[in-house]
């Protein structure tokens, strides 16, 4: 980085803040986004992270509930990242837990009218993980029996609120083809996205699985442009490439700054630098996400455990972005225009 990278560490993202709205060059109002407090234009979403966790409870679907934690502790605790993320200049969060692992809607309510902030929940099926987050009913019911509890939480609301999802976030077994669970999940979803236009965010780690997902979407009359690659940082530069030009989404959403990684090693600020400039001068830069996969008031631990700010991408990588050479708006298309048309309401069918 260029010697004056520190200075712009602290400053660059102040002054980004700043001007984003100015630089911004995205703005079809006809577009909307649903958010905890119902819809607004997408081009009102502002500075986005659009992959962020609030809390998660591990224990498993047939044990997790509301029962598992204090609504106003977690609150609590997470409130001064919320403020720390704000002061950076972040006026929305995508809340990433899906239910059965910790989602509660009643707490990204209160986090929003407590903050000001845009928070968007989420529909879907966890289905990594061995397994471990997926409802016993799941397995029994077809694509569309399942397709109808994730449209139906969109159309009257979540656990018998008001607050409707705003994307799907499912998840598929880890490198190796699709399995039969994981085909009916991304059929459900396909099911889903044509009835209410929430994108699929899939948790898929490894080309093969990310290959196998777009090709099941385009089977089932679903373009590629409904799918966003959650995670897409487990992939090949070649994958990554392909899947871009067929028009899917890349979310490279594990940027963290960690002291323990040289620069240039995998998964370092300058290693997500290098994707980022390989993907911009492939002409892919429209198609691309990022986010910290941050967050976690882990159920069960302490105070919520070790929970990691909102911030990094802020505080580390635009500097960087800045001195590889990233103008000012190509920054605000990843943080600002490229999440508003991603969370946008808008069905891909095979013919768009």
């Amino acid at each position: 980085m260029k010697k004056n990278g520190d200075i712009l560490k602290f400053f660059f993202p102040l002054l980004f803040a700043a001007s984003v709205l100015i630089t911004s060059c995205y703005s079809p109002e006809e577009d909307i986004v649903m958010t905890v407090n119902g819809t607004i234009f997408a081009s009102d979403l502002g500075v986005t992270l659009h992959h962020e966790h609030v809390l998660v409870d591990w224990i498993g679907a047939d044990s997790t509930g509301y029962h598992r934690w204090d609504r106003e502790e977690v609150i609590e605790r997470v409130l001064p990242y919320f403020h720390d993320a704000a002061g950076r200049g972040v006026q929305t969060i995508g809340d990433f837990t899906p239910a059965y692992l910790g989602r509660d809607p009643f707490v990204l309510a209160e986090l929003s009218r407590r903050t000001g902030m845009n928070i968007i929940t989420n529909t879907g099926f966890y289905g990594a993980v061995d397994r471990r987050f997926i409802p016993n009913y799941a397995y029994d019911e077809t694509a569309t029996e399942i397709a109808a509890r994730w449209i139906d939480e969109f159309e009257n609301g979540i656990d018998g609120s008001e607050i409707r999802p705003g994307f799907m976030k499912i998840s598929v077994i880890e490198q190796v083809e699709l399995e039969e669970l994981d085909k009916k999940l991304v059929e459900a979803a396909a099911i889903a996205h044509l009835a209410t236009g929430l994108k699929i965010f899939s948790h898929t780690i490894g080309d093969v699985p990310a290959r196998g997902l777009v090709e099941l979407l385009k089977e089932v009359g679903v373009a590629p442009g409904a799918f966003v690659w959650t995670h897409a940082q487990s992939g090949s530069m070649d994958a990554l490439l392909e899947l871009a030009e067929q028009g899917a989404w890349i979310a490279l959403d594990g940027i963290r700054f960690d002291p323990a990684h040289e620069p240039g090693e995998t998964e370092s600020i300058e290693w997500y630098i290098e994707r980022l400039t390989t993907l911009k001068e492939a002409g892919f830069l429209e198609r691309v996400l990022i986010s910290h996969d941050a967050g976690w008031y882990d159920v069960g631990e302490p105070d919520g455990g070790d929970f990691r700010s909102y911030t990094d991408i802020f505080d580390f990588l635009i500097s960087g972005l800045d001195d590889a050479g990233f103008s000012d708006e190509e920054i605000s298309a990843l943080l600002v225009d490229n999440p508003a048309r991603a969370l946008s309401l808008v069905k891909y069918p095979t013919e768009r």
